[in-house]
């Protein structure tokens, strides 16, 4: 049987494995061999296991049948801010030098489903910006124009993922971070509810403002990983309340009962302005949804800004990594005046930023009374050059950055789980995407409208 793997979901990856001898082996070499061979132009991975996933697939195949996980040999990608044993967990710097003893949860989780660690990922360091470029490693490109950016932070992780390297990757957001590069490279992201997803051995990811998540190729395949991963430890700081099997969700989706859907083209954040495409792709994808039952209206949420609650916790989110990395002096200088500018920001600043976003929070409320879900665009602009950051000091970045995360951050800064959505492709022949917003635990409103507008 020939296998192209590279076009493979999670589940059918799955299947493949199963239908051949030595399947999880099959499918890892060739994993391998397509990261060899296109990687070295797109600069997706910061550390590829080849050996250590050779002989995890060589396990894998003496596994019964009965005894095989939903991810039985699945090739996963992490991003390089999550721990897996052996490997140094670097927030994209090289400013870190001693590997992780032990993966992080998520990853355990995933190891667990039969899931093999191929490598990690690319990201800016501490995932800052929403382009994925390092001084010392180079920019990462988007797989469909190499000139283009996949986005960020989680950029090596959507661009491994849209070039058929791997089927899935875990991601980070505190920003957009998942979003972002899923909408600038075609696939589906997924920022669950604050505390959804245990950020351990640490106890946050940029306190108030982070979780992890899958970028993936399929709504099934995410809702597959959110239903791994989800769940808390003693130490975490944050905890989201209870949500059903978003497969299920996803399985169900044509027979659950219809949504009411708010469609708002304007952001949180007046820091971008709206691509015609990108309205265009909104309107399209409101149109499909109600014809498929639901009701869809133009909605104003009447934004509070998010400005003084974000930014704050963006600096806290920044200093609190760079405090803990083992060789400070290697930092980009970029990243040591971020870090300067934001000395303003102690505990007590970032405390009173965390509550001004409960406030916000509790405000947005009352948008669920008249809409179940937010449809919204993912991103304002079309994906911008992949070089657009290099060479820029703090600032010029920072500007740079504003953009991009217009309609994501809000939802870092309450919480609400939102996720970004393939939407077709643009005439310069890069994706579209539009986003979908729930209230808190409203995951899985989202996986259902998500698989019935990719279905």
């Amino acid at each position: 049987m020939t296998v192209t793997w590279h076009t493979l979901d999670a589940h059918d990856w799955r299947a493949a494995v199963a239908g051949l001898s030595y399947g999880a082996t099959a499918g890892i070499r060739a994993a391998l061999a397509r990261i060899a061979r296109h990687d070295r132009d797109l600069n997706a991975f910061a550390t590829v296991l080849a050996e250590e996933a050779l002989d995890r697939a060589a396990e894998l195949d003496e596994v019964a049948p009965a005894d095989r996980g939903p991810l039985h040999g699945v090739p996963v990608a992490v991003k390089s801010e999550i721990d897996v044993a052996g490997v140094v967990t670097t927030y994209g710097t090289r400013a870190n030098s001693t590997p992780a003893t032990a993966d992080a949860r998520v990853v355990r989780l995933l190891r667990d489903a039969g899931a093999v660690i191929i490598g990690t990922t690319r990201m800016p360091e501490f995932g800052a910006w929403p382009y994925t470029e390092t001084t010392g490693d180079g920019v990462t490109r988007n797989p469909y124009n190499r000139t283009r950016t996949p986005g960020g932070s989680s950029g090596g992780s959507a661009a491994a993922v849209a070039a058929g390297l791997v089927p899935l990757a875990l991601g980070g957001d505190g920003g957009g971070s998942i979003r972002i590069p899923a909408a600038n490279c075609g696939l589906f992201g997924l920022k669950p509810q604050r505390g959804r997803v245990s950020p351990a051995p640490h106890p946050h990811l940029w306190h108030a403002l982070g979780t992890t998540g899958p970028l993936t190729r399929s709504v099934r395949d995410a809702a597959l990983v959110h239903d791994l991963i989800d769940g808390n430890v003693d130490t975490d700081e944050h905890r989201a309340g209870p949500v059903g099997s978003l497969v299920a969700a996803a399985a169900g989706a044509a027979t659950a009962p219809r949504q009411r859907i708010g469609v708002c083209l304007t952001p949180p954040a007046k820091t971008g302005r709206l691509h015609p495409e990108h309205a265009g792709a909104v309107r399209r994808a409101a149109d499909r949804l109600r014809a498929a039952g639901h009701t869809v209206i133009d909605y104003d949420p009447h934004y509070p800004d998010p400005t003084a609650a974000f930014i704050p916790q963006f600096f806290a989110g920044i200093r609190s990594e760079a405090a803990e990395v083992e060789h400070p002096d290697r930092l980009e200088r970029r990243t040591r005046n971020l870090v300067r500018l934001g000395s303003w920001v102690r505990t007590p600043v970032r405390r009173r930023a965390e509550k001004r976003g409960v406030r916000i929070a509790r405000d947005l409320d009352r948008v669920w009374d008249d809409v179940d879900v937010l449809l919204t665009p993912t991103v304002p602009d079309r994906p911008g050059p992949a070089d657009a950051t290099v060479g820029r000091g703090a600032l010029r970045t920072l500007l740079a950055a504003a953009g991009p995360v217009a309609y994501t951050a809000m939802w870092n800064v309450t919480g609400f789980p939102a996720a970004a959505v393939p939407a077709g492709t643009g005439t310069d022949g890069l994706p579209l995407s539009v986003q979908l917003v729930g209230p808190a635990d409203g995951e899985e409103r989202l996986v259902a409208l998500a698989a019935e507008l990719t279905g």
